[in-house]
């Protein structure tokens, strides 16, 4: 967990789960701040505390978070953004015996996904995007939840609610093979 993280905090944090996560582990990463997305040379960047508004020297561009993502040898990664712009990119636990059919191939496969709150336009500073995702899976009732049927859950309500559109989609390039973040109930 970083609070208000640096360019350098996320960056050593990316580090950090290079080193320590392996192809058995599935990562849930979660970013709520802010965002930038520069039309002209069509770059999205996040924007860490100690991002200067004139200077890009401590923004994190969308291609470096893709590459660090790469570098992560996880059996799947989803990535959550709740930030302005989020849409310009795109410990172990295993299954059980009764996760049904559908569930166990999508978690066999490797998967490199991403939720965001928004497409490529600012979001607002309150976050209706992170009240449904918490209420969804505060109130989860489901043993087996995976990724795809979360952003499913709140697709509707987000885009009715809010003047944002959130999207769901693979990283690309980074080895997805079709495969679906699973969450767990404990």
């Amino acid at each position: 967990f970083l609070k208000n993280p640096t360019r350098a905090d996320i960056l050593k944090s990316f580090d950090y789960l290079v080193k320590t996560i392996t192809a058995r582990d599935n990562l849930l990463i979660f970013f709520a701040g802010h965002g930038y997305y520069d039309a002209e040379t069509e770059l999205g960047y996040w924007l860490p505390s100690d991002a200067e508004k004139e200077f890009t020297v401590d923004w994190i561009y969308n291609d470096v978070l893709v590459a660090n993502i790469k570098r992560i040898k996880s059996k799947h990664t989803l990535l959550i953004s709740d930030a302005c712009f989020s849409g310009s990119i795109f410990k172990t636990r295993a299954l059980e015996a009764d996760a049904s059919s559908a569930i166990q191939k999508k978690y066999e496969l490797k998967s490199r996904k991403a939720i965001t709150s928004g497409v490529l336009k600012t979001v607002p500073n309150k976050s209706v995007f992170f009240e449904y995702l918490a209420e969804r899976l505060e109130n989860n009732q489901e043993k087996y939840l995976p990724a795809s049927q979360l952003f499913k859950d709140i697709e509707i309500p987000v885009a009715n609610n809010s003047p944002d559109t959130p999207q769901y989609g693979v990283i690309r390039d980074v080895g997805d093979e079709g495969g679906d973040f699973i969450f767990m109930q404990k």
